[in-house]
């Protein structure tokens, strides 16, 4: 029902215009099936929060665009439909704004088959003058059939709350060096006195940042000291957003309206105030023995909780942001962290290692410095497969081989292979969670040859097999250290207790034994030095170490000091020392980790799990795996790391959803299908051969993240998953798209909500559909109705990826205009984009269009040109691969004579033509048009 006063507080009765309706169709005239003749999509959307940025200009009039998409049935003939903004944008009285019938080719739609589809599709568009004070508003749709018809309401119809929209500040913009303690103030309503403010200067331009601090007692009696201080009532919330421990290893994000409340502990809590102002506020930990997190009281006070487990009075951190973009104010508090946790990472740098540049914003593409032949792929760009879900816990040599058998039976080349839980020496026990490691010796039971014959084998028989890692836990297993094992004899061990984590998880019951015997952190260094020298010694390159949580499990005070930051630096020296960037981090979402290990910047970047498992068998668990990485790597993109999402089934019922969701992410992709069980067209969407024979990902540049900060997961909207590939300006803007909600969701985007597309964005850019290869032409960011549409059904999911287009004049095309030109990237993949090494487009002296790129692998190359359909592609066009034409056969236009993409088979062509890999791993394409 409508939620707002202002609406009509009753149903209307009213149906389509009874002279077209038959006697049998007169149900569909009830308000409860109102549904069936016509579904709303609106943009901004409703239910959902749309920030709207002030004017550049003082002299604009600001106005705000709305669009309707008004699917009607074909069963029911065309119908005058009148569609109306109901909202309370220029005064709290309520309103209603005309919007003029626009066609239907605006906001198109970019999914599904064209011949299944049963709508007639209307498309509204108008807009309302913002005043020059606006308040925070909302709206919702009305519509009716024709002139003589009631108005339906869409909130009534659809079961859709009011679109609320938050309007920014009229205030100056954000100036770090004018951030005052009083200016913090503002944010909280009875800001507690024991809390003291230092503004400091902030890196993120357009942010206040402040530095929050307050003491905290010893600890004392064998016991951390523990204490809570309420910081205030953040001020006018609209919306919040929170990642919190769901449990101690992992984050996952919570949202609210209203009063502040959390049931877990938050590492980062966010604000969206009436004014378009985010403030973020961030704990710090791992710094000087102090843990500090957020939590909220029966008021809705946000509340500090800091554990102190030094012997002295100590300090907690905390800092805050404010800015009218909630990146700009996250990315304050990452970057004053950084400076806050350099001066004790440092003692990490025991071997020289160039310090990456941090994670850029999106108009920012990190790229070589010197130019280069050839495209540098990390260990993590090549597919990988690992045991875990795929072939179980008891492992063996047998089981292994088979699994891989399997995989190079059905063409399916990994470049990685993971080999998970359970191949260690352990002990006997009633649960592997308090089983302890006897020796580096792989199980003589599973191995009978040795682990060092396995690896050889495996090598033998799959060549293809880069890189091989193994599992272990941070101490070593799950139960930690044997005591009758030879490990336990020869390294210096200390048992410690264990206490049962704050919120428990799926394996919280293995907690009841109390303590574990552990490597001591005085022999840790050494321990780890050996044990990954004898993986190297039988062929083993790359390790996972899983279940760093533990750390911050020890109760001891004296014990936590000892251990939790000398095991991250041990593990991290020994891993750079011995298996370079191949390692993974597991399990170690804890605010220590956090700021010691994965925030600075002196050492290379290795994945780091960004959530919770992969749970084949548990339905409800996949929309929400998406919505939790989306979410996380809010915070984890800011990190020194990249974000891994875990491995998944390619055979599984949601194999493309979470495929899709993979190749967006930024991160590694790995399988972890049954023998056997396998989906072949899911591979290949995700991956391309190289000239070398390889099998890489194609990952876009940047980190992959939600796009929409606010939105509740129980709200069931459709999650948008952005990240951006290439060069800054000349790129690509990727999003992708999942159904969350157990019915059909739709959705439209706009030009603008791309990553890398700004309001000083001056290309023309088209947007195509992975799924079906749709395309939607000359879209500008100063056109508002430069949208596309989304309709997913349960489970569906959708990659939209933008394209500059290039305008050149042809000589033998002066009188028609300008050819707009586009390289697409390998078709077929899901980031084809991220296939693109590099274009140039130009024309010649003769006036022929060239096109010179370069691929980091084989596939079948797409390029748009918008006069396509009027070339022919014999006398038109000439393609060739380094330096030699391609056979005839493999270039035809994509979809028939009226696309306008040419397709090239660069693969195809490859085979063919008996090319081989030179100096470079990349392929040279040119493209002459004339």
């Amino acid at each position: 029902m409508p939620t707002t006063s202002g609406h009509r507080s009753t149903l209307p009765i009213c149906g389509p215009d009874r002279k077209y309706i038959k006697k049998s169709q007169i149900r569909f005239t009830r308000p409860a099936q109102m549904s069936l003749l016509a579904k709303i999509t609106c943009y901004p959307p409703l239910g959902q929060v749309t920030c709207h940025p002030r004017t550049t200009k003082a002299s604009e009039s600001d106005a705000l665009h709305f669009t309707v998409v008004l699917e009607s049935s074909t069963a029911f003939p065309v119908q005058p439909w009148d569609v109306q903004i109901w909202h309370n944008i220029t005064s709290p009285e309520w309103s209603a704004t005309p919007l003029d019938n626009c066609g239907p080719s605006v906001a198109p739609l970019m999914s599904g088959k064209d011949e299944e589809y049963k709508y007639y599709r209307h498309a509204f568009s108008g807009k309302v003058v913002v005043p020059s004070s606006p308040e925070n508003a909302q709206f919702t749709v009305r519509y009716r059939v024709n002139p003589e018809a009631e108005w339906q309401w869409v909130n009534q119809q659809q079961n859709a709350s009011d679109g609320v929209l938050v309007f920014a500040s009229q205030s100056p913009e954000f100036h770090s060096l004018e951030s005052t303690a009083s200016g913090f103030k503002k944010y909280f309503e009875e800001l507690s006195s024991e809390i003291e403010i230092q503004p400091k200067k902030s890196e993120a331009p357009g942010s206040d940042l402040w530095h929050l601090a307050g003491e905290i007692d010893s600890a004392r009696d064998g016991a951390s000291e523990y204490k809570e201080l309420a910081l205030g009532v953040p001020a006018s919330v609209v919306r919040y957003f929170s990642l919190v421990r769901i449990w101690s290893p992992w984050l996952g994000p919570r949202h609210g309206k209203g009063k502040f409340a959390l049931t877990e502990d938050a590492v980062v809590c966010s604000f969206l105030r009436t004014d378009g102002v985010h403030l973020v506020l961030l704990g710090v930990s791992g710094i000087d023995n102090v843990l500090t997190v957020f939590g909220s009281s029966e008021n809705g006070e946000l509340v500090v909780k800091a554990l102190n487990d030094n012997t002295k009075k100590s300090r907690f951190q905390v800092l805050a942001s404010a800015a009218e973009d909630f990146e700009v104010a996250l990315s304050a508090v990452v970057y004053e962290a950084r400076k806050l946790s350099r001066p004790y990472a440092q003692q990490e740098a025991t071997e020289k290692i160039s310090p990456p540049v941090s994670p850029p914003p999106d108009d920012t593409v990190l790229v070589e410095k010197e130019v280069k032949a050839q495209w540098l792929a990390e260990w993590y760009d090549g597919l990988t497969y690992c045991t875990w879900n795929g072939l179980g816990q008891d492992l063996t040599e047998e089981k292994i081989l088979r699994g891989l058998d399997s995989l190079k039976s059905h063409g399916i080349k990994i470049a990685n292979l993971i080999i998970d839980d359970n191949w260690q020496t352990l002990d006997e026990a009633d649960s592997q969670f308090r089983r302890g490691w006897k020796q580096f010796e792989g199980n003589p039971d599973a191995f009978p040859k040795g682990f060092k014959q396995t690896i050889k084998s495996i090598r033998q028989s799959h060549p293809n097999i880069e890189h091989i890692a193994v599992w272990h836990a941070i101490l070593g297993y799950w139960g930690g250290i044997s005591e009758q094992g030879e490990l336990a004899k020869k390294y210096k061990t200390k048992r410690v207790e264990i206490k049962e984590p704050a919120v428990g998880g799926p394996i919280s019951h293995a907690f009841d034994r109390g303590s574990v015997l552990a490597i001591d952190p005085d022999d840790v260094q050494r321990f780890y030095d050996d044990f990954y020298r004898y993986l190297a010694s039988v062929g083993v390159d790359s390790v996972k170490a899983d279940a760093q949580f533990f750390l911050d499990l020890i109760k001891d005070p004296e014990d936590r000091r000892r251990f939790i930051t000398s095991y991250q630096d041990a593990w991290s020296i020994s891993t750079l020392r011995h298996f370079s960037t191949r390692a993974i981090s597991c399990m170690s979402m804890f605010p220590q980790a956090i700021f010691h290990s994965q925030l600075p910047t002196n050492k290379p970047a290795i994945p780091l799990r960004n959530s919770d498992d992969f749970f084949p068998d548990i339905e409800a668990s996949h929309p929400w795996h998406i919505f939790c990485n989306a979410h996380n790597a809010l915070l984890t993109r800011y990190l020194n790391v990249v974000p891994d999402w875990d491995m998944f089934q390619t055979s599984h019922p949601y194999a493309g959803f979470h495929a899709a969701a993979r190749c967006v992410s930024g991160g590694p992709v790995y399988i972890t299908d049954e023998p056997g069980q396998h989906d072949i067209s899911v591979i290949e969407q995700m991956t391309a051969p190289t000239v070398q024979g390889a099998t890489v990902i194609l990952r876009p540049s940047l980190v992959g993240r939600t796009m929409d900060i606010y939105h509740d997961y129980n709200e069931g909207h459709i999650v948008r998953v952005g990240t951006y590939t290439g060069w800054a300006g000349t790129g690509s803007g990727i999003i992708g798209l999942f159904n969350i909600s157990t019915t059909d969701k739709s959705t439209i985007s706009h030009l603008l909500d791309f990553p890398g597309i700004h309001q000083d964005s001056h290309s023309e850019y088209i947007v195509r559909a992975h799924t079906t290869g749709k395309i939607a032409e000359n879209l500008k960011v100063t056109d508002p109705t430069s949208l596309v549409s989304v309709t997913l059904p349960q489970k569906g999911w959708e990659i939209l990826t933008t394209y500059p287009t290039y305008s050149h004049t042809l000589k033998s095309k002066r009188e028609t205009g300008p050819t707009k030109v586009a390289v697409l990237g390998l078709m077929g993949k899901m980031t084809g984009a991220a296939g693109l090494r590099s274009s140039d487009i130009y024309v010649e002296d003769n006036g022929r269009l060239r096109i010179d790129l370069s691929l980091k692998a084989l596939g079948t190359l797409g390029i748009y040109f918008s006069d396509l359909p009027e070339w022919d592609i014999g006398d038109n066009f000439m393609v060739m691969i380094l330096g030699k034409p391609v056979p005839r056969g493999t270039v035809w236009k994509e979809g028939g004579d009226s696309s306008r993409v040419l397709a090239v088979d660069v693969l195809a062509a490859w085979e063919k033509m008996g090319l081989k890999a030179g100096w470079s791993n990349e392929v040279l394409v040119e493209v002459f048009v004339g």
